[in-house]
């Protein structure tokens, strides 16, 4: 899902400007004015192509079982441009008062939004039933922007098959560092890579390794790449290219989805990834699929919480209208109903039963405990030039002609 995907993966993803425009139907609210009224109940989001508009279609069907009237009117430009078509939007006439962001973005956009707390209060809305890590992921400053639909684990994608041939154990919910790279070199054969690796930084391994480990990039508001928890997990994944000889260095040039296909075609025995791309990888792939918990230097990992939500725009006429709209795209059912049709993980506890239907109990086990132990990932107003200048640089590391110290000091000093 687009709405979730790692944002390194993401930035290469289909660039396809997509305007969507449903009926208007006039959402609550107290304000006479039409114009509020369309504004309150009009989104701007990401819609990169027709998947994107049917996950936000998706929302509105399922508050439609409630609200037959309900409706919202969406537009927005590809994902890649929407963190910088969001602002001259809503500068412009007639913005649209509902805004879509990321938890991992909430900093960068924190002027657009609105703060919520107020409003949560004044509709008895429990934030407690959000997953925390994402409702700490939506707050900056102290206050609440956006409210979540969704909290994703990072997780490791493994081919069933391919470890049965190999005779090893297949990995579920504690896996050490030290098992993952013994189990990559075994199955690294026969032009089979034992993991595929997306380009960038939040895409890439060591992002994930590291939040495993309990290392993360900010601290306090600032960049933080050099901490040594962080150095030691990135260069764990610089050296599964350049030392292990486990994985295939990731092109700058590469597309989004490489790394999955590689993996799906059977080129590759393991892939880190999301939720969101659950249904594709588990049918699609050459063989059975089963996931577990991302490697950790002592198993037990700490999971990279990632999702989106929905928040008001400053520049809202009519707050309360819009925010009584956000309650019906976010209540237990619209958001289980969403989960179970899109596969997005619910970031309503009590809804992730509905995303967890049928899947295996091995694999719903997984993301739970991940969610359990999971912090958000949380980045800074540069972070789009903190994933360029990693993806410049990162080459270098994957070949071992630089280290991880050395890649995260030139980025440290040149984003600005």
């Amino acid at each position: 899902m687009p709405s979730t995907r790692t944002l390194g993966r993401i930035a290469a993803a289909l660039a396809v400007t997509a305007l969507g425009a449903a009926a208007l139907t006039a959402c609550g609210g107290d304000s006479g004015s039409g114009g509020n009224q369309a504004a309150a109940s009009s989104m701007y989001t990401w819609i990169s192509n027709e998947n994107d508009r049917a996950q936000w279609q998706a929302f509105i069907d399922a508050a439609k079982k409630t609200d037959p009237s309900f409706n919202l009117t969406l537009e927005g430009p590809s994902f890649q441009d929407y963190w910088t078509k969001v602002k001259t939007r809503l500068s412009s006439a007639n913005a649209p008062c509902i805004i879509t962001t990321q938890a991992a973005r909430t900093q960068e956009l924190k002027d657009l939004l609105t703060p919520l707390d107020d409003l949560a209060k004044k509709n008895n809305v429990d934030i407690s039933q959000y997953n925390k890590a994402m409702i700490d992921g939506m707050t900056v400053d102290g206050q609440l922007r956006a409210l979540p639909y969704d909290a994703e684990p990072l997780v490791l994608y493994y081919n069933k098959d391919l470890f049965t041939a190999a005779g090893l154990k297949q990995p579920g919910t504690d896996y050490t560092t030290s098992q993952f790279v013994s189990d990559a070199k075994a199955l690294t054969k026969g032009g089979v890579n034992g993991l595929a690796v997306p380009p960038g930084f939040g895409a890439g391994p060591g992002l994930a390794l590291g939040f495993a480990n309990g290392s993360a990039p900010v601290k306090d508001g600032n960049l933080d790449l050099t901490n040594p928890g962080l150095v030691k997990s990135q260069q764990f994944a610089f050296d599964l290219s350049a030392k292990d000889k486990v994985a295939q260095a990731p092109q700058a040039s590469d597309a989004s989805d490489v790394a999955e296909q590689a993996f799906m075609s059977g080129q590759a025995a393991m892939i880190m990834d999301g939720p969101w791309v659950y249904d594709m990888l588990t049918t699609k792939t050459k063989g059975k699929v089963g996931i577990a918990v991302i490697p950790s230097d002592s198993g037990q990992s700490i999971g990279m919480i990632q999702g989106s939500g929905f928040g008001i725009s400053a520049s809202c006429p009519d707050k309360d209208a819009a925010f009584k709209n956000i309650m019906k795209i976010t209540t237990p059912e619209v958001i289980g109903a969403v989960g179970a049709s899109r596969g997005t993980v619910p970031a309503i506890e009590s809804s992730v039963k509905d995303w967890a239907g049928t899947k295996p109990a091995s694999d719903v086990n997984v993301v739970q405990a991940l969610l359990k132990t999971g912090r958000p990932l949380i980045t800074t107003p540069n972070w789009n030039q903190v994933e360029t200048l990693f993806t410049q640089y990162s080459g270098e590391g994957f070949r071992g002609t630089q280290t991880a110290q050395q890649i995260f000091s030139t980025i440290t000093n040149s984003a600005q």
